[in-house]
């Protein structure tokens, strides 16, 4: 995936697949701390223990007829690359939590891409999920 937005779009349509109805997205650029923090949480069926063990392996997929799941072990390796990390928050039935964080200065950073054009497929391709997204800059 050439930007972040890309990965974003992935990972909201796994919050989909994973029966949400609410995803929100908030994006904070943090110039003083340089970072960029990416948080996707949603209100779906969640992960048990054995899942999110086993979700960041690419070899890992839940999507019949696919044998690779390759969404956010990218975005992990996305963030590491930059010299970030990705943690994974989640329960059998109470939703998930990805934060992705990336050293906005590193030269290996992914673009954020076109978020705008991101959360508009998203809303007209699943007009019945509830979207939220949040850009804060801080200097």
């Amino acid at each position: 995936m050439d930007d972040l937005s890309l990965h974003l779009l992935d990972i909201a349509e796994n919050s989909i697949a994973a029966r949400a109805t609410r995803i929100d997205i908030v994006i904070i650029e943090d110039r003083g701390e340089d970072v960029l923090i990416i948080r996707i949480t949603d209100n779906g069926i969640g992960m048990d223990d054995c899942m999110r063990e086993k979700v960041l392996d690419p070899f890992f997929t839940t999507k019949p007829r696919k044998s690779v799941g390759l969404g956010l072990p990218l975005l992990a390796q996305a963030a590491e690359e930059s010299g970030g990390s990705l943690t994974i928050e989640s329960g059998s039935q109470e939703g998930t939590e990805i934060v992705a964080s990336f050293a906005l200065s590193n030269i290996d950073r992914k673009p954020l891409g076109d978020m705008d054009e991101t959360m508009r497929v998203l809303r007209a391709t699943h007009p019945a999920i509830t979207f939220s997204y949040q850009y804060q800059l801080r200097d």
